[in-house]
């Protein structure tokens, strides 16, 4: 149900591509006794949205709205997914890998979508087909089985899901008899008083008996104003060829107060940023049951694929991007921001550091305040808590970099690596010159510039020798002053 426990949001949307494990689902292939195949509706460019993205692709908790309805669909092991696609929409395509796309040439509603979906599934006979929508990102494994299953106890020819929201909505509503067998799905501008009274509203996912699906589809008329084929008129086909139809109530236990028109759909910037509060509600929820103490929850945003071991301290205001995992007995301080990174059990983050991608923190570690990270590693107790930047480095085990050290990984055309070895001191304000290596037990001085490697155990200085000049400093203020009062007596004569 959407209210339950989110199943696990699969990991990194990168470079096109969908990537990352599915939460364990020990037991979701017991659910499948049927042959099921699943329909996502992902051709809409969400025009409310106002963006050149499509819908399907803004993303909650750092995954594209698309991944979390496939990662949903994914859990129940339908024996295929086929995603209904736009024109010109390449990154809704990709982002659909592996499953099979299809095209909507010509968009003339969510009724023509299923039937472009047809010659997809046709070399198969399915019992069961969900046809779900690329903006119900908050959707649930549980939630979709629930309503295969309503369809399957009642033998009902269609189960269409609704959610129970505020009354004055935009949108339709679920009619139902008194012994909940749907009548109609009534849109809201066209509904009685007695019907926009009606709580269910219906958010279109449906589960159809795949026996009739097509059938009923190829029978869908665009007699009305907007010249378009509805998918919700399948139900009355279904109810005038004798067939019953159902409608199942999500249940929204979790939303702890929370808007939950989101649930139907995002559409909107609103929605999304409403949608968004909702995930991070259930992602905290997880993390506090993989036994993590959160300070201050709502400051802390988390990723659909974030990944925390057992005794993980975090503080208030930290945001988590994609592809992190934290191990054991983690503290992580207030005010970090952390992506793309791996952080070893009983290493201490922060406060105020980012870890950028493809960095590697090792057990025992601290990473301290203003430090920053990228494509770096660091081996266990090794240490930079001041005011660093580690870019493309490998960084050994107890080396301890000075504030004020950066590794100059960047020559304006490539990037290089620096390598310090285990036990190395670089001093305050060192800069290293990649590509350069530091030998094991090696130390730099204070202000260093090293641009050449440094041997084990040596010690570095690259900097001028110190020449002092006594009394120089008294003439030069004297010296200044003189030239002070005299550039005022000229503006005096000026004047």
């Amino acid at each position: 149900m959407f209210g339950e426990s989110p199943a696990a949001q699969a990991n990194l949307f990168a470079a096109g591509h969908r990537a990352g494990t599915l939460a364990d689902h020990s037991g979701q292939g017991a659910m499948r006794k049927n042959r099921l195949a699943i329909i996502v509706l992902a051709a809409g460019k969400g025009t409310r949205m106002r963006s050149d993205l499509p819908k399907v692709m803004h993303k909650l908790a750092g995954l594209p709205m698309l991944c979390h309805v496939l990662n949903a669909c994914e859990a129940l092991q339908p024996e295929r997914i086929v995603v209904v696609v736009g024109p010109d929409m390449p990154s809704v395509e990709a982002a659909a890998r592996p499953h099979a796309t299809v095209l909507q040439a010509e968009q003339r509603g969510t009724g023509q979508a299923v039937g472009t979906a047809r010659p997809a599934l046709a070399d198969a006979a399915f019992d069961d087909v969900l046809i779900v929508y690329g903006d119900t990102a908050l959707i649930t494994p549980e939630t979709l089985q629930r309503l295969l299953d309503e369809r399957r106890a009642s033998a009902a020819a269609v189960a269409v899901l609704g959610i129970p929201v505020a009354t004055e909505n935009r949108y339709g509503r679920l009619v139902q008899d008194a012994s909940g067998n749907l009548q109609a799905i009534v849109e809201a501008a066209e509904a009685t008083a007695e019907q926009l009274a009606i709580p269910l509203c219906n958010c279109g996912v449906m589960a159809v008996d795949g026996a009739v699906l097509f059938d009923l589809v190829g029978r869908l008329s665009a007699d009305n104003a907007k010249g378009e084929y509805y998918l919700t008129d399948l139900v009355a086909l279904a109810r005038a060829d004798g067939r019953t139809a159902r409608a199942l109530a999500a249940e929204t236990g979790d939303l702890g107060g929370l808007d939950p028109r989101p649930l139907l759909g995002i559409d909107t910037r609103e929605l999304q940023a409403a949608g968004e509060a909702i995930l991070q509600r259930r992602l905290r929820a997880r993390a506090f049951a993989a036994g993590v103490t959160l300070t201050d929850p709502a400051s802390v945003f988390l990723a659909a694929d974030t990944r925390f071991g057992r005794d993980v301290a975090i503080g208030p205001h930290v945001v988590f991007g994609p592809g992190v995992t934290v191990e054991d007995r983690v503290e992580i301080k207030p005010f970090c921001h952390i992506e793309g990174a791996v952080i070893r059990s009983g290493a201490v983050i922060g406060p105020f550091a980012r870890l950028r991608p493809d960095s590697d923190i090792g057990p025992d570690a601290h990473i301290g305040n203003f430090v920053e990270l990228k494509n770096a590693r660091l081996g266990r107790g090794a240490k930079a808590n001041h005011l660093a930047y580690l870019g493309d480095a490998e960084i050994g085990a107890r080396s301890n970099i000075g504030a004020g050290a950066i590794t100059c990984n960047y020559d304006g055309v490539f990037k290089h690596r620096t390598v310090i070895g285990n036990d190395v001191f670089v001093g305050t304000n060192t800069s290293l010159v990649a590509p350069v290596t530091l030998g094991d037990g090696a130390a730099t001085a204070a202000g260093s510039v090293i641009t050449s490697d440094v041997a084990p155990d040596a010690f570095a200085i690259g900097r001028a020798r110190q020449v002092d000049k006594p009394g120089h400093a008294a003439k030069f203020r004297a010296e200044r002053r003189r030239a002070k009062a005299a550039q005022q007596g000229e503006r005096s004569d000026k004047e």
